[in-house]
């Protein structure tokens, strides 16, 4: 059930949204001419220095002057019920927040939040990134993985302070990941149910952002055996079929818990001693060539959905990730106290995002359901 607070939400971003997600990024389904980043060059994908990160982010939030803290408070309010209808639909990732707060405390920060698309009429990562952009976040990177048939980009938040005592989107503000299905490369069946959706609802891809805080699809419910068809050639694109631009998930930064949780093998081996199930694909514990960038995650819960045929099935909802970031190598020396985030590894890594996304496939879901 939808809380009054939820209705001022709706009724706010109702007025709010058709003038600010105005999009800012071209809409194209190629990978090669999505954006044009200032400064990426043809700089390694797989490992990014905060330091690297465009000047034009301050510049930009200058420019907000005194409105700057009523545009966070609507933005925080925002990602808010994003946060809460992942949390009402999935046990896993709030029981795994309830455990880690009994041990580290009530403030957790997010390391990044993220989000599935489909790369077809503007419904792709365009139609989330407007929301994020309008609110001072800078584009990044992007990553291709192409057994997948699937391309992302990583948005860098704006340097503006926590709320005092803030934790999870009341904290310091987290990356945003935004991946997107190259639907143009797959079958012609699949190509012809996702876009059977998004052109009967040729509007709905302004109100991403919308339908991600209210947790309702954009489209109208799929057929079972759509559902089924778009399984055999992609789990990623079922999963976006039924859930839309749900939040895919959220992730703790581990190095910033202030117990001795804050090492990710030792939060593994705590959360598995609770019985929890941690994706095992490629290992539970991800980490990059360089090995400054840890990850693991969950394994997806699964929900009840009525399809529009009246068939009623579990399908994949989503899970929690969980990442480590270590100091980078010229920052060494710092003394541990002076340590900032700008100091460690930031960025994502290809490898390590290829398994992180099978956090949500039937081999991953069987293992949990074992």
């Amino acid at each position: 059930m939808i809380s009054l607070h939820s209705f001022a939400i709706k009724a706010s971003l109702h007025r709010s949204f058709p003038t600010s997600l105005r999009s800012t990024l071209s809409v194209s389904n190629s990978a090669r001419s999505f954006i044009r980043l200032p400064s990426a060059g043809k700089r390694n994908l797989s490992v990014i220095s905060a330091s690297g990160r465009d000047s034009s982010m301050s510049s930009n939030n200058d420019s907000h002057g005194s409105s700057s803290k009523v545009a966070e408070s609507f933005f925080r309010s925002v990602l808010g019920q994003m946060e809460t209808v992942y949390l009402n639909r999935n046990p896993t990732p709030k029981s795994v927040l309830e455990l880690v707060r009994s041990v580290d405390g009530e403030q957790l920060c997010y390391d990044h939040l993220a989000f599935r698309t489909f790369g077809v009429s503007g419904y792709g990562i365009d139609s989330l990134a407007s929301f994020f952009l309008d609110y001072g976040y800078t584009p990044m990177d992007e990553l291709k993985f192409p057994a997948k048939k699937l391309r992302a980009l990583w948005f860098a938040p704006p340097d503006v302070s926590a709320i005092p005592g803030g934790s999870g989107v009341n904290g310091p503000l987290p990356r945003v990941f935004i991946s997107e299905l190259l639907v143009d490369q797959m079958s012609s069946q699949t190509q012809d149910v996702i876009r059977k959706y998004t052109q009967a609802s040729p509007n709905g891809k302004k109100y991403a952002a919308l339908s991600s805080a209210l947790g309702t699809l954009t489209w109208e419910k799929p057929l079972s055996s759509e559902f089924e068809q778009l399984a055999r050639e992609s789990e990623y694109a079922a999963w976006t079929l039924v859930n839309g631009y749900a939040l895919n998930h959220v992730t703790i930064s581990v190095h910033r818990l202030r117990s001795h949780l804050n090492k990710i093998k030792k939060l593994n081996q705590f959360l598995e001693e609770k019985g929890l199930k941690l994706n095992s694909e490629g290992g539970v514990l991800k980490v990059s060539p360089d090995g400054g960038l840890l990850q693991s995650s969950t394994v997806a819960d699964s929900i009840s959905f009525k399809f529009s045929d009246g068939v009623t099935k579990y399908i994949p909802c989503s899970y929690i990730e969980f990442a480590e970031r270590l100091v980078l190598p010229q920052y060494q020396n710092v003394p541990e106290s002076e340590i900032r985030e700008s100091h460690r590894r930031d960025g994502f890594e290809v490898g390590n995002a290829d398994k992180i996304f099978e956090s949500t496939f039937q081999e991953q879901l069987s293992r949990r359901a074992g």
